[in-house]
């Protein structure tokens, strides 16, 4: 998780001054903070010094220490949740956090509470489903209650997130080399890999994510439609065993060449997302008919998938060509029942 580490309270430094404003905000910190010496938090460093943190806590059945009580037989608590942004997109790979707990603790409902005066944090919780319930304290220590719904799918693919409606969907399978892959898709990197390829950068931090290639078949790719990302083998390594389907992501959009009036409009689109440097884009521009697919990475595979068992345990044919193609629903499901993902799956007609 880049420099997102996974410490207990006690680790921490609660003299670091990025503290401070949570004291601040919340009388008795220093003393709340110390108590919860032996539980773990997801902090996040630059330089040695603390610019993110997260405390998640499962609760059960009831809070009412908010109005109107949350009722719920699993509930996660985002207990507390502060940023430093620096433009690198970090908001969202603790999202993704929060969802990927959300997700592996089998909640109902996620809630967190913040203050009027935070909006970006407010604006970046909403973007992805969070809505607003109810408040919490009275007075100067009066807060929001955003609430995120884990059970079901409105159609919006960012709200939704990291749920992914599969009812109408259609399935796809796309290849990317594996010097881009880990990269771009750093809880998909591969046990073999070195994690120093991994940096802080937004197109490594976020859940969105833009990828850029020029098979003509792509632009069959619609909103909503879902793509199982697969790892190219290695050089001089049998693809039968070292290609391997990795992860899950959910298509935002897909744009031609043709939609940019030059290379410079171009770039600026594809360059906030996208692991590709200018010398790349240019050279896929050069090329022409390249295609930048916009999309958001839904879930690493726990269980990877090599080309072997896709074939054969799954039902994929192996002389198609393996750039791009269309799944049938009864792959799809196999591959996500054999990568043990399936929490993540909702239907909605």
């Amino acid at each position: 998780m880049n420099n997102i580490e996974h410490k207990t309270f006690a680790e921490i430094d609660l003299q670091d001054s990025f503290f401070q404003s949570l004291r601040d905000d919340y009388p008795g910190f220093d003393d709340w903070f110390k108590g919860k010496s032996s539980q773990d938090a997801f902090v996040q460093y630059e330089n040695n010094k603390v610019i993110g943190f997260l405390y998640l806590k499962v609760e059960q059945t009831l809070v009412d220490d908010v109005v109107p009580n949350i009722h719920a037989n699993k509930i996660l608590k985002i207990g507390t949740f502060k940023i430093n942004a620096h433009g690198t997109k970090m908001g969202e790979q603790f999202i993704k956090i929060i969802m990927d707990y959300a997700v592996n603790e089998n909640v109902d409902v996620c809630y967190v509470t913040i203050y009027e005066k935070h909006d970006p944090l407010i604006n970046l919780v909403q973007q992805f489903g969070f809505e607003w319930y109810g408040t919490k304290g009275e007075g100067s220590h009066k807060e929001n209650v955003y609430l995120k719904q884990m059970r079901h799918v409105i159609g919006d693919i960012n709200k939704d997130f990291p749920l992914i409606n599969i009812s109408t969907a259609k399935k796809y399978l796309l290849s990317i080399y594996p010097k881009y892959h880990s990269v771009m898709f750093p809880d998909s990197i591969l046990t073999t890999e070195k994690k120093s390829i991994i940096k802080d950068v937004s197109y490594t931090n976020s859940i969105h994510k833009i990828y850029v290639c020029t098979m003509d078949e792509v632009e069959n790719l619609r909103y909503g439609d879902i793509v199982v990302l697969y790892r190219t083998a290695d050089e001089k390594r049998s693809a039968e065993y070292s290609s391997v389907a990795t992860s899950i992501c959910v298509v935002e959009s897909i744009k031609k060449q043709s939609e940019f009036s030059c290379f410079d409009e171009f770039y600026t689109y594809a360059s906030k997302y996208s692991v590709f440097n200018k010398n790349d884009l240019y050279y896929w521009y050069q090329r022409g008919k390249c295609k930048a697919i916009k999309m958001t990475y839904n879930a690493a595979l726990k269980k990877r998938i090599v080309r072997h068992d896709l074939i054969e345990e799954i039902g994929l044919e192996r002389k198609q060509y393996w750039g791009f193609f269309e799944l049938t629903n009864e792959q799809f499901k196999a591959i996500v029942q054999k990568g043990d993902v399936g929490k993540i799956l909702q239907y909605k007609n």
